[in-house]
């Protein structure tokens, strides 16, 4: 009889994933994610079927991080721009607290190894997040552009933010509101 899977192992695995991915990149051996877990490279393959069922399990979970980070307290009753800021705020300090995770999330989402079922399960989970910037883009000036357009000056603007703020935290709000203000102008037009 197979012995029940542990949360631990598992949860050691997508860790030492993180660490691996971040220093090697997406080619990193299996071999060295097992090493660094504590696990033989044979119990990683009992949680991951492969290495690209481990890739894509490793991008929902940060996924999922993410959005817990962003949900808590998340202000559904108030206008656009406080909603926004909200969000803006949450992901740049879960950014700023999560280097590592950050670095590899963005690998994840560029790599061709994560399919098109995990993006969806992991888009599905920021709903609010896409309704909000959609109302910013209907009342803004890329009324004409796709969502996803938009998304991708939140992230740049974002990381930007990130940056500057890991290299002068004492900066945090200055950037935090500047990074913030250039969005919310490219977005909308009040």
């Amino acid at each position: 009889m197979a012995r029940p899977k542990s949360e631990d192992k598992r949860n050691a695995i997508l860790s030492a994933a993180v660490q691996v991915i971040e220093e090697q990149g997406l080619g990193a051996p299996t071999a060295r994610i097992a090493k660094l877990a504590g696990v033989a490279e044979g119990t990683l393959f009992t949680y991951f079927d492969s290495k690209d069922a481990l890739l894509n399990a490793l991008y929902l979970t940060l996924k999922d991080e993410l959005r817990e980070a962003l949900a808590p307290d998340f202000p559904h009753t108030e206008n656009l721009r406080e909603r926004a800021l909200y969000l803006w705020t949450s992901y740049v300090d879960w950014g700023v607290a999560n280097p590592h995770k950050r670095k590899v999330m963005l690998v994840l989402s560029a790599s061709e190894r994560i399919t098109e079922q995990s993006r969806a399960v992991g888009m599905q989970a920021f709903a609010d997040a896409g309704m909000l910037i959609a109302d910013c883009i209907a009342r803004g000036h890329l009324r004409d552009q796709s969502p996803a357009f938009a998304s991708a000056i939140m992230g740049a603007l974002a990381e930007t933010t990130m940056d500057f703020i890991v290299r002068e935290p004492r900066q945090r709000q200055k950037y935090l509101d500047a990074g913030f203000n250039s969005f919310w102008n490219a977005v909308t037009q009040s």
